[in-house]
């Protein structure tokens, strides 16, 4: 992901950021720096690893932990710019004994302030496991990162590979998911940082931020009429939809080249910071896969955990098939998706575009998940499965004739939004040009929501 549109300019840098009013650890000799400091108009906790001095010492991770543990209590995100060629093995068990250390004091800060981490240079073994801890990461161009490098790789392969295609930015970026984002240079990540973190309340103690804006949360969107295609398999840009309803028609997209059959992003609607969640009709048709789960699965919990509403654009005509995917876990990985919408306590909005079927209507957010507000498009098709496919199973022997006749009539009388509304799964059907409007009231009605939560230690989620 390039800079965001919108993207703060005057964000601070690792190199001219606003010098840290308080300093951690700052007599104790290694590679981390740390202490809190500004970037943009946000206070964080940082730390940041200096120098040509790259395999880090136990004290080293434990500067790291202390920042976790500052960033935790006072309730400010901790933000890392980090480059490691892992535990200096010159200290043997005690280094690793410290990275676990700090892998502790970062996971502590999960869902209590957001984590994010700045790859601006390698980052390998142990300490890139922190990667996959992060909220947020963001790779610098030349940057890579994976725990077993590729002279391992080779010797239990017997294949070369190089660093950049083992775990190049733009790997992690597009094949395994790590990257939130891209950036040409440390300056641009701490921009895209900034962006970020302005839909992001400080912890979770503090609801999401308000931006006042002077784009009428009743505004028309008459240009939506126009997006879905009259064919039912014609194809478009869920991006252009998420961008009429969102104000001054800004969006922050996140993981956009890892499966991009669903989009995440984070955008402000009437005001409110939301996270949005889109079948993406252009990529697949829109249906849900493994890595399309776990994106959405991620994404709904980050903003469940920091007090951000959700929005989701619904297109989808189900799971996608396969032996490979299903050999690989499609169950466990599409539950992930459903067991993050049902435990999800934030306001959340859904808006049926066309397609919604079978499991695939059930986990993107539906009435039985617990959504708030439930509206859809007139084009909207909620159902079982599509006509074609409800034919076959129920009338094997029609002849061509018939089953067209048999297609006409399922999609008259079942694939409509009309039905669903009858019986309580759709509450409102609207003019595709009222969806901003029809939005920012529901976020205005659900501003004040909120869940009594069960006791219990932790949920079981389907990893």
């Amino acid at each position: 992901m390039a800079a965001p549109t919108g993207a703060h300019p005057a964000a601070a840098t690792p190199s001219d950021s606003t010098p840290s009013s308080i300093e951690l650890r700052a007599g104790v000799d290694g590679a981390v720096r740390s202490g809190v400091r500004t970037i943009g108009d946000r206070a964080v906790v940082s730390f940041t690893i200096v120098g040509d001095l790259r395999a880090l010492s136990q004290a080293d991770a434990f500067t790291i932990s202390a920042a976790c543990e500052l960033a935790r209590t006072q309730g400010q995100p901790v933000v890392g710019f980090v480059q490691s060629t892992g535990a200096d093995v010159r200290e043997g068990i005690t280094a690793a004994h410290g990275w676990g250390t700090a892998a502790r004091a970062m996971i502590r800060c999960s869902g209590i302030v957001p984590t994010v981490l700045v790859v601006t240079g390698p980052v390998v073994s142990g300490p890139a496991l922190m990667l996959g801890i992060a909220d947020i990461v963001v790779m610098v161009d030349e940057s890579y990162a994976f725990v077993s490098g590729p002279a391992m790789v080779e010797q239990f392969t017997g294949l070369p590979i190089e660093h950049d295609t083992l775990g190049g930015a733009s790997i992690h970026s597009s094949k395994s998911g790590v990257a939130t984002a891209i950036a040409p240079d440390a300056d641009a990540a701490v921009d895209i940082v900034d962006e970020l973190l302005s839909y992001l309340p400080a912890s979770n103690a503090d609801l999401a931020p308000f931006r006042p804006t002077l784009d009428p949360g009743q505004r028309r969107c008459p240009e939506l009429h126009e997006v879905v295609p009259v064919s039912a398999t014609g194809s478009y840009d869920v991006r252009d939809v998420m961008a009429s309803i969102a104000d001054d028609g800004v969006v922050t997209e996140l993981r956009a080249a890892w499966a991009a059959n669903l989009v995440t992003a984070f955008a402000n609607v009437g005001g409110h910071a939301v996270g949005i969640v889109a079948n993406q009709p252009q990529v697949l048709a829109g249906t849900l896969d493994i890595a399309a789960s776990q994106k959405g699965a991620r994404f709904v919990s980050l903003c469940d955990a920091f007090n951000v509403p959700i929005i989701t654009l619904v297109d989808t005509p189900g799971f996608q098939p396969g032996k490979d995917l299903e050999w690989r876990g499609m169950i466990r990985h599409g539950a992930e998706l459903a067991f993050a919408y049902a435990r999800a306590t934030v306001p959340r909005v859904s808006v049926t575009l066309r397609k919604s079927y079978g499991g695939a209507y059930i986990v993107m957010d539906s009435k039985p998940m617990g959504n708030d507000i439930a509206i859809a498009w007139p084009t909207a098709e909620i159902a079982v499965m599509g006509a074609k496919g409800a034919v076959e199973i129920l009338h094997r022997r029609a002849t061509d004739d018939e089953r067209a006749e048999l297609e006409a009539d399922y999609e008259s009388r079942l694939l409509n939004p009309y039905l669903a509304a009858e019986r309580g799964a759709i509450d409102m059907v609207i003019d595709p040009a009222d969806t901003r409007h029809k939005v920012v009231d529901a976020l205005d009605l659900l501003a004040t929501k909120a869940e009594r939560l069960p006791r219990r230690r932790h949920d079981n989620s389907p990893l």
